[in-house]
């Protein structure tokens, strides 16, 4: 038997790289300022809340399977460091994990993470409404496809790379799970509905109570 812990996670403006400033005025322009300010604190609670989990853990010898992270050995740890020190929790915690005796695995295919995210620089890049528009346009013609093609990836990855225990971080979006091996016992340390529910209903005003209710669930302690 080999157990995956699931954490369906909250990508931070420090994940966005060069995108960050864009994400951020997006996020600014659609909520509002209080309401961005709350959505960040709960984004903190609930890293918070995953790093507490995995302190009280033994992880030697765990295998980390990371979104994004299209390298390991040497590179990977760079990658990883570079993420930490530019303020990314995800990456702090992976940095973590790492130091007691965790273990980094090349998760994604460099090519197709390189087109994502070329893709969404082009949206933020934009500097006209026209180029804008036509930008999300391409995006929205390949989103599916290329979130299809990163899971069967990962999937792959997983199936034929863990040994034991292991940690995937990975996109709320994203739906690995039905593609895994009968032998692999997944965990989600968070709901990943909820986490994508939460992610939605943020930037839906009808729905604020809701959020409430997801924001308390996502910053409390894990069992």
């Amino acid at each position: 038997m080999r157990i995956l812990f699931y954490i369906p996670i909250i990508h931070t403006s420090a994940d966005m790289g060069s995108v960050a400033a864009q994400v951020e005025e997006k996020g600014r322009a659609v909520s509002g300022d209080e309401a961005w300010n709350r959505h960040q604190q709960t984004v903190a609670g609930f890293w918070e809340a995953i790093a507490r989990y995995f302190d009280a853990l033994d992880v030697d010898e765990y295998q980390i399977y990371q979104d994004g992270l299209a390298a390991d050995g040497a590179l990977g740890l760079r990658i990883v460091a570079g993420a930490a020190s530019q303020g990314s929790p995800n990456y702090q915690l992976v940095e973590r994990l790492v130091e007691r005796g965790a273990r980094i695995v090349k998760t994604e295919d460099a090519a197709t993470v390189v087109k994502e995210v070329e893709s969404i620089k082009a949206i933020a890049n934009a500097r006209t409404l026209a180029a804008k528009f036509w930008a999300v346009l391409k995006y929205e013609r390949i989103k599916k496809n290329l979130l299809k093609e990163r899971d069967r990836h990962i999937t792959h990855i997983i199936n034929s790379t863990l040994e034991r225990d292991g940690i995937l971080f990975i996109g709320a979006f994203h739906n690995v799970i039905p593609g895994l091996d009968e032998d692999i016992v997944v965990k989600e340390v968070r709901t990943r509905k909820k986490v994508a529910e939460y992610q939605k209903s943020f930037f839906l005003r009808q729905k604020q109570e809701r959020t409430k209710e997801l924001a308390a669930y996502l910053t409390a302690d894990i069992e």
